[in-house]
């Protein structure tokens, strides 16, 4: 999927009918890159509580990470903004090794 708005907006589009069917959504947003970054500040991927993903935030490094830190925003309606980047110790575990700094802003969809 490329980083454009329009990719966004579909997201955003996507988590809203995933909502409207009934399903608990939360949105992962990049706030803030450095470096070697996948994707864009506004890349968005959003995470229902049964398991299903739509966009990215990095191309697939950290996905899963991200995703496991929307559900447990979606259980308890906590936002959270992570960081990664090759300093963090959790980099390598999570695939991180672009050289660069990726912060994401996760919240429950109401």
């Amino acid at each position: 999927m490329s980083d454009t708005a329009s990719d966004a907006e579909d997201i955003l589009g996507i988590a809203a009918a995933w909502h409207e069917e009934g399903e608990q959504v939360a949105i992962a947003t990049v706030t803030s890159t450095w470096g070697s970054s996948p994707r864009r500040v506004g890349s968005r991927m959003a995470v229902t509580a049964s398991g299903r993903i739509a966009g990215s935030v990095s191309g697939g490094c950290i996905e899963g990470a991200v995703a496991e830190a929307a559900q447990r925003s979606i259980e308890t309606g906590t936002p959270q903004r992570l960081d990664y980047g090759v300093t963090d110790e959790r980099a390598w575990e999570v695939g991180l090794a672009c050289g660069g700094k990726v912060s994401v802003f996760v919240e429950k969809l109401s």
